[in-house]
C-alpha cells in the first residue's frame, strides 16, 4: 500500500487499497475488501469483506457497505447512505448468499438515501437525498421519493436536463 493515508484511529485490515486513497478515523475496513485509487473513505464508516470499490470514490461519514456491494469508479455517496443486502433479515439467521447491489460509474447518491439489495443503479444516475430506492435505476436517471421514482434525466455532469 504505497501512498495510502490511513488515520491512526482507523481499523484497516485490507491490503487491497489503491494509491492515494485516504481512510479517516473510526473507519473499519475488513481484510478482503477491495478499494481503488484516489478514494476518500470518511470517518465512521464500515466496509465488509465482499465489497469492491472503484477508483475516485467518495464515501461520506456514516455509511456501512455490506457484503455483495460493488461500487464503480467516480461514485459519490453522501452522508448516511444506507445499503441493504438481505431481503428478509432475521436475527442470527443468514441467507446462503447476500444480495448483490451494483452502483455503476459516476453515480451520485444523496444523503440519507436507502438502497435496497439486488438492484443496479445505472451510470451517471442521480439519487436525491432521502430517497428509498427499491428497484433498479436506468443510466442518467434522476430519481427521488419514497419509493424512488424517475423524475428526470441528468447529463454526465449531474446537471438536470429534463424533468417530468
Amino acid at each position: 500500500m504505497i501512498n495510502v493515508k490511513i488515520h491512526d484511529l482507523a481499523d484497516v485490515h485490507s491490503q487491497n487499497i489503491g494509491e492515494r486513497t485516504q481512510i479517516w478515523q473510526f473507519a473499519i475496513v475488513l481484510k478482503d475488501a477491495i478499494i481503488g485509487q484516489d478514494c476518500n473513505i470518511n470517518c465512521h464508516t464500515f466496509i465488509e469483506n465482499n465489497v469492491k470499490i472503484g477508483d475516485r470514490v467518495t464515501v461520506k461519514s456514516g455509511i456501512y457497505i455490506w457484503d455483495g456491494i460493488i461500487i464503480a469508479d467516480d461514485v459519490f455517496l453522501g452522508p448516511n447512505v444506507t445499503f441493504v443486502n438481505d431481503k428478509y433479515p432475521r436475527s442470527k439467521q443468514y441467507p446462503e448468499r447476500f444480495q448483490s447491489t451494483i452502483i455503476e460509474k459516476s453515480v451520485s447518491v444523496g444523503a440519507n438515501a436507502t438502497i435496497l439489495g439486488g438492484i443496479q443503479i445505472g451510470e451517471y444516475a442521480l439519487i436525491a437525498a432521502g430517497s428509498v430506492v427499491t428497484k433498479s435505476v436506468p443510466a442518467f436517471a434522476l430519481v427521488m421519493g419514497n419509493p424512488a421514482r424517475i423524475k428526470g434525466k441528468v447529463d454526465k455532469n449531474g446537471k438536470v436536463i429534463e424533468r417530468f
